[in-house]
């Protein structure tokens, strides 16, 4: 099967389309792009250059991705933007390339990105990410595995987003937030552990049990997180996911919500 390219849509000569993408009405793919198997351009959206597709990725209807960084230090260098397998990106989201501090901008496999999302520079998206209308991330944030973010919400440069949680809508977040947590509000709080999260993505039930005595000691407790941290590995069992939680919390660079 031969791809299906728009007449009024322009592909640069070094760009590399797998033989069954789709590109719609004047769409723009630019230098240096490749677009993996199945994957779509839909109507009037843009890969600027240096943009890499996996297979399956549909990039809706006037998306900007591969921009120029929005940051003065930037010199010109190569960067890219690379989304994984199977993501979607719906209307008008853009997604700047990488700078020299990573010389990638990343969004993982079967991520789902809705219209108006923006992804600032050096920003690394884990796999089945969800990010709902309107939300925006400063330069280098990180937002682990399978973790939500509602719609409106705003992401201080540098903020981490553990795996498998929840924020809120209208959240303006400004410090890390811990995996397995329920966020939300400016300024943006900690509303106890996600379980209904947990439970839809198969969490065994004492795996859910130890989180919530974790939550209890480290953000709802008498103790600061450092004396947290030296009654965890004591009183709590070492489940991968404790393990994770703790290893979150101890290399939290910009602090972490409570």
């Amino acid at each position: 099967m031969s791809a299906r390219i728009h007449p009024t849509a322009f592909v640069h000569q070094d760009a590399q389309l797998a033989d069954d993408v789709e590109v719609g009405p004047w769409a723009y793919i630019g230098p240096d792009c490749t677009v993996g198997a199945g994957s779509v351009i839909q109507m009037r959206a843009t890969l600027e250059e240096h943009v890499h597709l996996a297979p399956g990725v549909t990039v809706g209807i006037g998306s900007v991705l591969g921009g120029r960084p929005q940051d003065l230090k930037f010199k010109g260098e190569v960067t890219t933007v690379e989304i994984g397998e199977g993501t979607t990106i719906r209307e008008y989201v853009t997604i700047n390339r990488g700078t020299s501090e990573s010389m990638k901008t990343t969004v993982g496999k079967k991520c789902f990105l809705m219209s108006y999302v923006h992804l600032a520079h050096d920003c690394h998206l884990g796999d089945g990410v969800i990010i709902s209308n309107g939300t925006q991330l400063a330069g280098h944030v990180k937002i682990d595995d399978r973790a939500i973010i509602s719609g409106l919400c705003a992401v201080h440069q540098f903020a981490k987003i553990g795996r498998h949680c929840f924020i809120g809508g209208m959240s303006r977040v400004a410090k890390d937030i811990p995996p397995y947590v329920k966020a939300v509000g400016n300024p943006v709080k900690l509303y106890g552990l996600n379980s209904v999260g947990l439970s839809r993505s198969g969490f065994p039930d004492e795996v859910v049990a130890e989180l919530k005595k974790a939550y209890r000691l480290f953000f709802r407790s008498d103790v600061n997180v450092s004396q947290a941290m030296e009654r965890a590995p004591k009183e709590l069992k070492p489940f991968p996911e404790v393990q994770a939680l703790m290893a979150f919390v101890e290399e939290s660079g910009r602090g972490i919500v409570i």
